[in-house]
């Protein structure tokens, strides 16, 4: 991190610290000097005593207020008010990170080495690759059964992403490897806000772009639903926390309905993973998963077989009219 960021971040994050004090009434003056006395107090102005607030009653319910978790994952207080000197240790290295990740938002450099050392693909080599988060980044881990062995397969998943990074990821990550189809599984991260709140019609917005790059270079384009989410792992005692308070069901659902609906209309092809992975209680199966989101081998040996046969549809499918596609698109909006 530069050495102008740094002091200010710091003395942000003590400045806002000690407001709330302040404000709490319980700043006190600094370890060896001495407390100063208070200034004279002027004769007080006569006051009308305060009324305390009608009672509620039967007919003026008072709603529920839920208090927001006092931490993060991080262990820094939920309401940046509450940030002490104490909290410093922990903020600098998050603060590393998020300076890192600002430098390289999309991260076009995770594989920009292992694109510049793909070779073009072969005469009739049916390349594909899969652009997603971190259930398509992590597919590839041997313990997870390997990712297609003998496939001219490609993994570009970023663990966290949200479609708009995909976006910015698309020419260096899919066009420029020149695949004859893509596999996009995104959506998840940006319901559960990672880079910020994002409404179903943006993340319908961006996926949308993604896939009309995709016809204007031939590529045919699968679109796999989000997967469901559950809470059988969940330890904490605050349901916002869990998977299925980050990522409702309700909220998967839509945005899984509007992209079996695009991709009917487009040509594209619907790769719905969400239907088998359900248990009955309407949630990720929880043989399925060790963290309520993300597959295990079980899950991945279901994901595989249903990849397989999308890609084999879409290879064979007519070639999308790339005018139409980009009409119909903007018009689907």
């Amino acid at each position: 991190m530069s050495q102008r960021l740094v002091p200010f971040l710091v003395a942000s994050a003590l400045m806002a610290g000690a407001a709330h004090a302040q404000t709490a009434g319980s700043a006190q003056p600094p370890a060896g000097q001495p407390t100063q006395a208070p200034p004279a107090q002027t004769a007080p102005a006569q006051t009308v005593p305060a009324q305390a607030p009608p009672a509620p009653t039967a007919t003026t319910p008072q709603p529920a207020v839920a208090a927001p978790p006092p931490h993060t994952s991080t262990g820094l207080p939920a309401n940046t008010t509450d940030l002490t000197a104490t909290d410093l240790p922990k903020l600098i290295p998050l603060l590393e990170r998020l300076k890192g990740r600002m430098d390289d938002w999309p991260q076009l450099t995770r594989y920009q080495a292992a694109n510049a050392q793909t070779p073009p693909p072969i005469v009739d080599e049916a390349r594909v690759v899969f652009l997603g988060d971190s259930i398509t980044d992590v597919w590839v881990n041997p313990k997870f059964g390997g990712f297609f062995p003998g496939k001219p397969y490609i993994d570009r998943g970023i663990s966290a992403q949200t479609t708009p990074q995909m976006v910015l990821r698309m020419r260096a990550d899919v066009l420029a490897l020149r695949p004859k189809a893509m596999v996009l599984l995104a959506g998840t991260n940006d319901i559960a806000g990672n880079t910020g709140p994002m409404t179903l019609a943006q993340i319908e917005d961006n996926i949308m772009t993604i896939a009309e790059l995709a016809t204007l270079h031939d590529i045919k384009v699968v679109l796999a639903s989000v997967l469901p989410t559950s809470n059988y792992h969940f330890k904490g005692t605050d349901p916002r926390l869990a998977q299925t308070g980050r990522r409702p069901l309700e909220t998967i659902r839509a945005l899984n309905a509007w992209l079996k609906e695009y991709a009917g209309k487009q040509g594209h092809v619907y790769l719905d993973y969400y239907t088998p992975m359900l248990d009955a209680s309407g949630m990720l199966k929880a043989e399925f998963s060790e963290d309520d989101l993300h597959p295990n081998a079980a899950g991945y040996a279901v994901m595989g077989p249903l990849a397989e046969a999308a890609i084999a549809k879409a290879l064979a499918s007519s070639p999308v009219s790339k005018p139409a596609a980009i009409r119909q698109g903007a018009a689907h909006r």
